[in-house]
């Protein structure tokens, strides 16, 4: 018996030895203590440390910035209200039923949950399916089942949360170098070398695909570095008043920034997000007929304040629209004149796997989040199976899924722009994690699909098994790998799993379901 038993441990410690080394993490931060990634994992998506009232007051600058730059001079509310916001949702004279436009990017679906209802309980015109895109100012009849939450005062549009196209006519470097405030000369070490304010800036906006406007929209008010001095030296550790331990800076309150307002972003647009808790522990029903814009902003600064202090600033005072505005003229004009994130039509392009026809490599990640805990479930990871040690810059080389432009190389990322008009704003993307490049690729090189751009490793964030990490964006809005489009390569159409890393590919009566371990299941071999 005993003989047994020991013949088991055996078997059961060589199996953990394998399949140990081959999961996979992508959270694409610098690798810390499990004390650390713990707690920055745990704080992520959950509200921020108490921090003491007396440390980070809400400035209030609007002397310092009207005499300090010309477009910070009051603005008209005409100016302000001169666009058209999207249509509220209209209660019958019972106060029964919402009549609600659809907006761009809504899904019957995610509508339901906003309203707290069933899909079926919503009237249209005609039948539609839960998961597709509708077309903007779809009528819907919605049941009315939650009062009125109030806040329903759409703040920003949904392409200034995210890095679309309308960023295309901002310089950062020179808006912040005309400023003229601490953030042009601030300088912090990231990831081992010092980097300027504005690299910090550009590089949490490209990584977390978040409107660089907001971001300097956010630091003027917390800490008043846009156009105004440093107050003093405890700043630098929390400059936007998250006050998490061990994630001190510039960086990574950043981070933290863009991180939360993804969550109440792609939350919204999936619909599984609906409520607000703050510090103080009250917690708020969102109003069902916003956008994702607003209650991005609202779920990043109810991580950091009061509900008072929240509603003044958003609402009593309008302190960070009438800012914004400011800064950076009508948000509202602005998007106007620029694209729909989402047509209501849009397809994904023909992509193929990211690896040559022949080679062996595993499904190891299904659906998970595309860069960090604000984004929504919409990578995919590959391995390849050489025989290679498990956590090495593997000699198998990933291939480009499509044609395209490297549009940002650096750090262990690759994008591929799509649409070939070299801005990662624009268009379908391709972002890969974890590659290790060579000497010829470069930011403008033009590829062909199947060409090589890099090597699949453990490089970047916390992996333990050598992998591609592969993810889509359009127009800058990651997309989920689920419907309404769901993540297609080589004809392989991805169903999501139940949880983060679950799920399958599907090719006619063929399947392979994600494993991180890679057994023969898992086994893609592409033209097979």
């Amino acid at each position: 018996m005993s003989g047994n038993k020991s013949s088991s441990r055996l078997v059961l410690g060589i199996l953990l030895l394998y399949v140990l080394p081959i999961l996979a993490c992508n959270f694409p931060f610098p690798k810390r203590s499990p004390g650390q990634t713990i707690d920055l994992q745990n704080t992520l998506p959950a509200m921020a440390i108490q921090r003491p009232e007396a440390e980070t007051p809400v400035p209030d600058h609007e002397g310092d910035l009207s005499s300090k730059v010309e477009d910070l001079t009051p603005i008209a509310q005409a100016d302000i209200t001169s666009v058209q916001r999207p249509e509220p949702p209209i209660l019958d004279a019972d106060g029964n039923y919402y009549t609600y436009q659809s907006q761009p990017g809504d899904t019957l679906l995610a509508v339901a949950r906003r309203f707290g209802v069933e899909s079926s309980q919503i009237l249209t015109s005609e039948p539609l399916h839960e998961g597709i895109l509708l077309s903007p100012g779809t009528e819907l009849v919605i049941p009315n089942q939650l009062g009125d939450p109030g806040y329903a005062k759409y703040l920003l549009p949904d392409s200034e949360v995210v890095n679309s196209p309308s960023v295309l006519t901002l310089n950062i470097e020179e808006f912040i170098s005309d400023c003229g405030g601490y953030l042009n000369d601030h300088q912090e070490m990231v990831n081992g070398r010092w980097m300027s304010g504005v690299e910090i800036l550009t590089k949490v906006s490209f990584e977390n695909s978040i409107n660089p406007r907001l971001l300097l929209a956010l630091i003027e008010m917390r800490s008043g570095w846009v156009y105004g001095d440093l107050a003093d030296s405890e700043q630098l550790a929390y400059p936007l008043g998250f006050y998490v331990p061990d994630y001190k800076g510039l960086y990574y309150e950043l981070v933290l920034t863009a991180t939360h307002l993804g969550v109440g972003y792609y939350g919204w647009r999936s619909g599984d997000k609906v409520s607000l808790s703050f510090q103080d522990g009250e917690w708020l029903r969102l109003a069902p007929g916003l956008n994702p814009g607003t209650v991005a902003i609202q779920t990043m600064l109810s991580k950091i304040s009061t509900r008072d202090e929240w509603q003044r600033i958003l609402y009593d005072d309008n302190e960070f629209s009438e800012l914004y505005t400011r800064m950076f003229s009508d948000p509202w004009s602005r998007a106007a004149n620029s694209v729909t994130l989402l047509p209501a039509d849009l397809a994904q392009p023909e992509l193929e796997l990211p690896f040559l026809p022949g080679e062996r490599w595993s499904f190891t990640g299904g659906p998970h989040r595309s860069w960090n805990a604000g984004s929504p479930r919409g990578a995919l990871d590959f391995s390849p199976v050489t025989g290679e040690p498990a956590c090495t810059t593997s000699r198998a080389w990933v291939t480009a899924s499509a044609p395209g432009v490297i549009t940002r190389v650096g750090d262990n990322v690759l994008a591929l722009d799509l649409d070939g008009d070299g801005h990662e704003q624009t268009g379908w993307v391709l972002v890969y994690l974890h590659i290790v490049t060579e000497g010829d690729t470069f930011v403008g090189k033009s590829v062909a699909a199947d060409d090589q751009i890099g090597h699949p490793s453990c490089e970047r964030g916390n992996s333990t098994g050598t992998h591609v990490h592969i993810a889509r964006k359009y127009n800058g809005e990651w997309i989920p790998a689920g419907e309404p489009i769901p993540f297609t390569l080589g004809g392989w159409e991805t169903q999501v799993g139940e949880r983060y890393y679950q799920g399958s590919l599907t090719k006619g009566e063929r399947t392979i379901i994600a494993n991180p371990g890679g057994p023969s299941s898992s086994l893609i071999i592409r033209g097979d």
